[in-house]
């Protein structure tokens, strides 16, 4: 890609992003509203929850949206956006029991003085025993859009993998949307996390769609991190899980067993 592209596409992406989904209430009620009316269409569920249920693409409690599990040697993990949890932190329901403990976030070394950079908006959560779906780690739950299976030997897809006019796929807050990508480039928005690549697409965000799974004509491709011009901005899979050392989960145990895997803390 010629300099002068890369340049244009930068300045349209930073022209765009409006506010980091976490962080600022997007639009009004009344547009939440529409938005609702809009999307109720897809997102009623055709697929019963499993127990544990499948967090890949839908709710955690207290901690946004799950994205991908992995393991980490012999830790399994769930995927979760950076910018809904705090490293270390151990994750608890309701009633005070563990769910998880959150580890690092991706991070690269090189970056300016003063600035915070990441290959993806990710880190993980260490789940606790009961909370390992076993038999379904190789699954991603997009509710209405039905289980989707990753099949043994799937390549999570990088950066370099995704192009224009991809098919795109995501189910944050239990809103089931498919749309394509538009475009992708640097993100270097000047008060916000920097990263070498953010893919936008058509499909409109607000407040909660954060760290849900994206798919890319059907393949797990990134994590939803961000609002760009009302649209969804999300961080590629590939470069967060290598940086962070995983593995994604492409069988239905993730190569391990209740037995063999390790709990969090051990």
């Amino acid at each position: 890609m010629a300099t002068s592209r890369i340049n244009i596409r930068r300045a349209r992406i930073v022209r765009a992003v409006t506010v980091v989904l976490a962080g600022i209430v997007i639009g009004s009620a009344g547009y939440w509203a529409i938005l609702t009316v809009l999307e109720r269409a897809q997102t009623e569920r055709t697929t019963a929850r499993f127990d544990p249920p499948v967090w890949a693409g839908q709710n955690v409690p207290g901690a946004c949206s799950g994205g991908f599990y992995a393991r980490h040697d012999r830790t399994i993990v769930l995927t979760i956006v950076a910018h809904c949890a705090i490293p270390g932190f151990t994750l608890r329901d309701g009633t005070g029991r563990a769910i998880g403990v959150f580890g690092p976030m991706a991070q690269l070394a090189d970056c300016p003085a003063g600035r915070f950079c990441s290959p993806s908006d990710i880190l993980t959560l260490a789940l606790v025993a009961d909370h390992i779906p076993w038999g379904h780690l190789n699954m991603v739950d997009l509710g209405a859009g039905g289980y989707r299976t990753i099949e043994a030997g799937t390549r999570p897809l990088a950066c370099a993998d995704i192009a224009v006019g991809d098919r795109v796929e995501t189910d944050g807050r239990e809103h089931y949307r498919e749309g394509k990508v538009l475009e992708s480039g640097p993100y270097e928005f000047t008060t916000d996390t920097m990263f070498p690549c953010m893919i936008t697409s058509d499909i409109p965000v607000v407040v909660g769609d954060s760290g849900g799974a994206v798919l890319v004509n059907g393949a797990p491709a990134g994590i939803t991190s961000r609002n760009v011009g009302g649209h969804l901005g999300f961080t590629p899979l590939a470069e967060g899980l290598d940086n962070l050392g995983l593995t994604l989960c492409t069988t239905p145990d993730c190569d391990l067993s209740p037995a063999t895997a390790l709990q969090p803390g051990r």
